[in-house]
């Protein structure tokens, strides 16, 4: 029986579905994201994917070997602030760290205005307010010694208290806890005894790292989703379940790969950002079909524009997060973001009269003024209708009718705000947002270490294409890929699809230079443990797991860390040697240096081994892409569909331009901008002096 991988992922303005059969044949859907209910949209486009394959939902569901969904609720939940009423018990003494945060340190995710001008900047709504905090008594050193026995009567107290005044979740964290949970896990007992309907949560099960203000918040970010998302998933699964599907559902997380459902009820907060991660995890199995390691990912959907990096074959992380400028520790795919979209608004700044472009996004409802929705406000979307870029009759394969006037309307009342020409003004909007770009994935890259130059730019998402042709040329790339023809606008939806299942433990302990390989490998050994409990949970058997190992280094007496994967000098292998302990040390010195420059690092300084991690990692089924033999250069007449009129900023004019198909260009196929591709997802815009051809994997390449 043909039987089908199924990757789905919800975006601010359309939910995608990638099927994958088991013959290797892929097919793509797109429906309107549904808010509040994003279950509808969800099923809502697995019916269409379903549809291309002659199947109904019903008849679809039972064939599908794995489901692998990107969930944005609890995203949602945070950013609309309908999260659960939550009550923080930790030890007494520490009820103010959450509200203390960092002091004037946490300017990320703030508005530059506010950041620089100080007086303007606040401090985010405390996500658990100061009546519903209990301190109780009880004290771990910081060698997990118990200083003081934990105080039951006043947990209690604390429970009963919190239940009266309506909380539905209960978050948990105490001082040095991670170095020895026990007073953590009886409180999480008491709380199931005597509130077995509130959602518990503890900090070591989260975020077992010091950095008190942190593991609190990430604890407490946990606790305000958990209940909203447990109820979205527990409900999906149902409504899955009773459709036909049979498998264990699986859904994406911000670390890469996928965690079981009822790993993502238990830590919702893994679930945050792993929709564009999954972009990053789709482009990570391309690169290494195609052979390409280094690679640059850039999402851009309605709302938002997502860059990530893949280096050497492995994603970048980052291992502290901020949401709403709430920072927290998880290990996380390394995501930067903007609110630059299809669906971003342009404005003209009523002080500076200049023109602006988001962050502010139409969204889905009521979305660019072209959908006809009400929206009176011109979109980048909107400026690619008036240009030529997009033909409003043949929007998504001609299922949705644009309304051209709308946009014309929309960008001319922007234009007489400025004093300028209609199509001036679109290409201004369009600069604008490709601008923005640009800057953001020179300070992804660069931050890291990385000249954008030596990378390959993955461009995918419903705009990615439209627009990649000029951001890629202000950074110097010398080729921009997007991905697998027809699957590019749901790239993420693809990564879902493909995405191994993915655990990630960390263990926190100070190991100072001259370093030991028996203390590091009875550490390693200890994670590994780990590792093997949670995929045995899974019911993974153990010939499907992998395990890989890093540590996090630092010169001692600083504060910036590197992690140190030991998979690139040692392969697999866990067992730490005299002779490949140099070997760590070296590579720690390359990678300071190539993050904060040459001779930065000095090699008789002590080091620090801080944070030790696995990652444990069970494959899907091996893909197969079909990888085309015989390559012809010159494309078929056929692929022509005719031409239109687009205004091309390089040229300063309009001119008639050629339009293809692109399910008609076949491997080996190369064509000359200007020029406009279409696809029935996306459209690629293909500028003049630059060239598209396919490469044998079907996948197109942008060169300059």
């Amino acid at each position: 029986m043909r039987t089908f991988q199924v990757g789905v992922d919800i975006g601010g303005t359309f939910t995608d579905c990638v099927v994958i059969g088991s013959d290797g044949k892929m097919v793509a859907a797109k429906s309107p994201s549904t808010p509040p209910n994003f279950a509808q949209g969800m099923i809502n486009a697995m019916t269409v994917a379903a549809e291309k394959l002659d199947l109904s939902f019903e008849d679809f569901c039972p064939k599908i070997s794995v489901l692998t969904h990107g969930t944005t609720v609890g995203t949602n939940a945070l950013i609309q602030r309908r999260g659960a009423k939550v009550g923080l018990i930790t030890t007494k003494g520490h009820e103010d760290v959450i509200h203390i945060m960092r002091g004037s340190r946490g300017v990320t995710s703030r508005d530059i205005n506010k950041v620089v001008h100080f007086p303007e900047s606040q401090k985010p709504d405390p996500i658990i307010p100061k009546r519903y905090i209990r301190g109780v008594s009880e004290r771990m050193d910081c060698n997990g010694a118990v200083v003081v026995e934990l105080n039951e009567h006043q947990v209690e107290e604390a429970i009963d208290s919190l239940v009266k005044t309506g909380i539905e979740a209960i978050a948990v964290c105490l001082l040095w806890s991670f170095k020895d949970p026990r007073h953590e896990q009886r409180i999480a007992e008491m709380v199931r005894a005597r509130a077995p309907d509130v959602f518990v949560t503890c900090s070591y099960e989260i975020a077992p790292k010091w950095g008190e203000y942190e593991r609190t918040t990430a604890t407490a970010l946990n606790a305000y989703i958990g209940p909203v998302t447990s109820r979205y998933l527990r409900l999906l699964d149902s409504q899955l379940s009773a459709a036909g599907y049979k498998q264990p559902l699986q859904i994406t997380q911000c670390g890469g790969g996928s965690i079981s459902v009822q790993r993502a009820i238990e830590a919702p907060l893994l679930t945050l950002d792993s929709g564009p991660v999954s972009g990053v995890t789709g482009s990570q199995f391309l690169g290494q079909r195609i052979g390409c390691a280094n690679i640059i990912t850039t999402d851009m959907g309605g709302t938002s524009f997502d860059v990530g990096i893949v280096h050497s074959g492995q994603p970048a992380y980052s291992f502290v997060s901020n949401v709403a400028q709430y920072e927290y520790f998880i290990p996380k795919v390394d995501i930067q973001a903007i609110g630059s979209g299809g669906g971003s608004i342009a404005r003209v700044d009523p002080v500076t009269k200049t023109l602006r472009v988001g962050p502010e996004s139409a969204g889905a409802d009521p979305g660019p003024a072209c959908w006809g929705k009400g929206n009176t406000e011109p979109t980048v979307t909107d400026a690619d209708v008036v240009m030529g870029y997009i033909d409003p009759n043949n929007f998504l394969g001609g299922r949705i009718k644009l309304d051209k006037d709308a946009s014309v309307r929309a960008v001319q009342g922007v234009a007489d705000a400025l004093g300028m020409g209609l199509m001036e003004t679109a290409a201004g909007i369009a600069k604008i947002a490709e601008f923005k770009m640009a800057d953001i994935i020179r300070k992804t890259t660069v931050e890291k270490g990385f000249d954008p130059r030596d990378f390959t730019l993955f461009a995918f998402g419903g705009a990615g294409p439209v627009h990649a042709g000029v951001f890629a040329r202000e950074l110097g790339v010398k080729k921009v890929l997007i991905p697998l023809n027809r699957v590019a606008s749901t790239w993420c939806a693809f990564g879902a699809a493909t995405a191994d299942i993915l655990h990630i433990h960390e263990h926190v302990e100070i190991q100072s230079s001259p370093f030991t390989p028996k203390a590091l490998n009875d550490i390693f050994k200890v994670l590994a443990d780990k590792a093997h409990a949670a995929m045995t949970d899974d019911g993974i058997s153990k010939s499907k797991r992998s395990l890989t190992f890093s540590i996090d280094m630092r010169h001692r007496g600083q504060i910036n860390e590197v992690e140190v994967s030991l998979m690139e000098i040692f392969g697999r292998q866990s067992r730490v040697t005299v002779a490949n302990l140099a070997d760590i040390l070296q590579a720690f010195y390359a990678r300071y240096e190539a993050i904060y420059g040459k001779g930065s690092s000095y090699g008789d300084a002590r080091l620090e081994m801080v944070t030790f991690r696995v990652r444990a990692r069970a494959a899907t089924k091996p893909l197969n892409l079909p990888k085309a033999t015989h390559l012809k250069k010159k494309a078929s007449t056929d692929a022509v569909t005719g031409a239109r009129k687009v205004y091309w900023s390089d040229l300063g004019k309009a001119i008639r331009t050629t339009v293809m198909d692109g399910g008609r260009l076949k491997p080996g196929n190369q064509v000359a901008g200007p020029l406009i591709v279409e696809t029935t997802e996306t459209t690629i815009v293909v500028q003049p002096h630059q060239t598209l051809s396919v490469d044998a994997w079907g996948n197109f390449e942008l060169n300059f």
